[in-house]
């Protein structure tokens, strides 16, 4: 297996948590917050989607698909590529309001295209390749691809978690 190969394992697995998670949620449910406060399913989704379409698009020097495929309107939020959830209030999270869950598949689904596209053409030295030194160390393209899919696992799980919820207090 090539690192090609284990990076589209990786990056195919977490359509699989997004469809999961939100198939058949209707809009209430996808801004429901689990606790006062707290963080929605549709809210953890969108944001998983914006950081890799934020990632990628830098690593790809082009605009977001957020930005070119007017996504921003059918969750009720201006276009803003600076937008990605990062250091949200409260008041942000709540203005985050996916149309349907559909929206949030389709949305993901067209990121995680280009996602694969890209990760498809790389070659091992390809990871090797400084993309950020805002850090110590500089950051290289294998170190960000996995940061990108290790943060988009780590939401789906917390949506995952909170759908259970959703399902436990709908029943009783």
């Amino acid at each position: 297996m090539d690192v090609r190969e284990v990076l589209i394992e990786l990056y195919d697995r977490i359509p699989e948590h997004v469809r999961e998670v939100v198939d058949g949620l209707t809009p209430e449910e996808l801004r429901a917050e689990p606790e006062d406060g707290s963080n929605p399913i549709g809210w953890l989704i969108w944001h998983l989607t914006r950081v890799q379409d934020d990632h990628i698009a830098e690593l790809l020097d082009t605009d977001q698909i957020w930005v070119t495929e007017g996504w921003a309107r059918r969750f009720g939020l201006d276009v803003d590529p600076m937008n990605t959830g990062f250091g949200h209030s409260l008041a942000e999270v709540r203005a985050v309001r996916p149309e349907s869950a559909d929206v949030l598949i389709d949305y993901y689904e067209a990121v995680a295209a280009r996602t694969r596209a890209f990760v498809e053409l790389l070659h091992p030295g390809d990871l090797d390749r400084i993309v950020d030194e805002r850090w110590d160390p500089p950051v290289t393209l294998g170190v960000r691809l996995v940061s990108v899919a290790d943060d988009d696992i780590q939401h789906a799980g917390q949506a995952k978690y909170l759908r259970g919820l959703l399902a436990r207090r709908n029943t009783g």
